[in-house]
């Protein structure tokens, strides 16, 4: 079905030149991914995820989405059948407005945000068609054992140090770690499409810093987070297998904050068995500027399992495009909210570019194509006897 696009008589009443400019965006969108589109079909599943920058409290100061944004999203989340959604608000009013355009079978399952500086106050959500997707009643915040913590450098503005043997040899404060828990917890939720029965797990990782203990920190939840699913995959209890006796399916997607495709962020995202898969590995779906943080990676013990493409939705060919900035330029903030330093957009150009990250995202959704029936070997196996023998 079609979006929800006869509400745009009432959110668009008093603007009707913004109505006709939002619908012919919506036009270029969906021209554009037809391709992906004619993809959608009852055999396969469209797995994305898409990291919605500060979805949508304003909080830094580039002024909330407007009304033409909502609907660009919505029609970008349409193009899937499943999307793990990162930086979600506590305050959902925003959010509600977009399933509100996407059409009736579409619903969602968030967390609630995590406590503490680290959580940002953010939400994580899986949006997904319920005609494609069944929720398996299962879902879960991931808490580490104490064994398993992850070890962070100990924050503190004081200059001390504390007495590290007899002879008074200090250690700096600074350099004090403690062990700690993810700082946004990753949320997992089982599903099925088809045949395909999989639990899917979303993260939004610590980032920190490019290099030094906070670098580590943010490579040792991305380790944490593997060998979490990996010990519970191999050392699944029998209540976890299926009743063909299978083990569960992981996927484990979100923004992971991947430096790039050699960077020990991406070794330690690939470890444990884990495995990006190869239509969407390094920069086969990225463009020059795409950065890498977004991944998919996945632990599936199913030989039936296949990935069947994938790519990376690049929303600003159609809008908010650099060549708009004339219809935007009054919306735009005079300078830049987030004052002096070195990201700091110093022409209304470079403002443009910015605010308009805030209207849609500064990530891309990334997304593959999973087989999911698999009826012509389930078929297959009862005409040779397979599934009755003894």
């Amino acid at each position: 079905m079609s979006n929800m696009y006869a509400r745009m008589r009432r959110d668009f009443a008093q603007d009707p030149d913004g109505a006709r400019q939002c619908a012919q965006r919506l036009i270029d969108i969906r021209k554009r991914q037809t391709p992906l589109r004619t993809r959608k079909c009852d055999s396969s599943l469209l797995l994305a995820t898409w990291n919605l920058r500060d979805f949508d409290s304003n909080k830094f100061g580039y002024g909330p989405r407007r009304t033409e944004s909502l609907y660009y999203i919505a029609e970008m989340l349409s193009c899937f059948d499943l999307i793990a959604v990162q930086e979600i608000n506590r305050d959902l009013t925003a959010w509600e407005k977009v399933m509100a355009i996407l059409c009736r079978e579409w619903d969602y399952i968030a967390t609630d945000t995590t406590k503490g500086a680290g959580g940002n106050d953010e939400r994580m959500v899986f949006v997904y068609n319920t005609e494609k997707i069944w929720f398996r009643k299962i879902a879960g915040e991931i808490v580490l054992p104490k064994d398993e913590l992850i070890k962070a450098e100990k924050a503190s503005k004081k200059s001390v140090t504390i007495p590290e043997n007899a002879t008074g040899t200090g250690v700096p404060l600074a350099n004090v770690f403690e062990e700690v828990q993810f700082a946004r917890s990753p949320f997992m939720v089982a599903f099925q499409s088809g045949w395909f029965r999989f639990s899917l797990c979303t993260a939004h990782l610590y980032y920190g810093a490019a290099s030094g203990p906070k670098l580590q920190q943010r490579i040792a939840e991305i380790q944490a987070l593997v060998k979490f699913f990996a010990d519970r995959q191999d050392k699944v209890s029998k209540q976890e297998r299926d009743r063909h006796g299978q083990v569960e399916n992981y996927i484990i997607l979100g923004d992971f904050n991947v430096v790039k495709p050699d960077h020990d962020t991406m070794r330690a995202l690939k470890s444990n068995g884990f495995v990006v898969p190869d239509a969407i590995d390094g920069d086969k779906v990225r463009k020059e500027g795409n950065h890498y943080y977004d991944q998919i990676a996945v632990r599936v013990k199913d030989p039936r399992f296949k990935v069947l493409g994938g790519g990376m939705l690049q929303m600003y060919e159609d809008v908010f495009r650099d060549e708009d900035f004339a219809l935007y330029k009054d919306a735009l903030p005079k300078a830049d909210p987030e004052g002096e330093g070195e990201f700091n957009a110093k022409t209304p150009e470079a403002i443009y570019k910015k605010w308009r990250t805030w209207q849609m995202s500064d990530h891309h959704p990334l997304w593959i194509e999973i087989a999911t029936d698999f009826s012509d070997q389930y078929l297959s196996d009862v005409a040779a006897g397979k599934l009755f023998a003894g």
